[in-house]
């Protein structure tokens, strides 16, 4: 029968975000976020330019502000996909991808959507926006947890420097 231990150093601790990324679901994600910006760019190249010639000037005007947003939070989220698939192949460290990620906006997840003409938007572009919200809402969730979780394991291993000393006095002093 094996013994069970019951330490709990910063090397013991369970990452669940970091077991969470390595893992299949992070496979799903990783998936799913590119084939939302494929899905994204083919219906912007081909039937939602198309769409948006027939719209009037408020909704024409809406469609390229919005298309402009979906496009470019769809870039930083897969700026963050990437960069999480390099750290799960091995290739960069978490800390280093870290700071990477702090210059990747995936943070604006609970944007209303204010617009007056978003209702005369065609169907598939509002459907394309609301899946990257959903996404972004994910990406950023895990995120928080990597960016705890970085921060924990870099305290736990920061040396105390009064501790440090208490140390080497209670060490004299024996």
């Amino acid at each position: 029968m094996g013994e069970f231990s019951t330490e709990t150093g910063p090397e013991n601790t369970f990452s669940f975000a970091q077991r969470l990324m390595s893992s299949e679901n992070f496979m799903l994600l990783f998936r799913e976020g590119m084939g939302l910006i494929e899905e994204t760019a083919s219906y912007l190249d081909g039937p939602g330019r198309k769409q948006s010639k027939a719209l009037g000037t408020a909704a024409s005007l809406a469609y390229a502000t919005e298309s402009m947003r979906l496009t470019t939070r769809l870039m930083q989220l897969a700026s963050w996909l990437l960069l999480q698939r390099a750290v799960n192949n091995g290739e960069i460290m978490q800390a280093e991808a870290q700071n990477e990620k702090n210059k990747i906006r995936v943070d604006n997840a609970s944007r209303d959507l204010q617009n007056p003409a978003w209702t005369d938007l065609p169907e598939k572009l509002r459907s394309l926006i609301q899946m990257s919200f959903q996404l972004q809402r994910r990406v950023k969730h895990i995120d928080n947890m990597l960016k705890e979780e970085l921060l924990r394991e870099q305290a736990a291993n920061t040396s105390n420097p009064v501790g440090d000393q208490l140390s080497h006095i209670k060490a004299t002093f024996k």
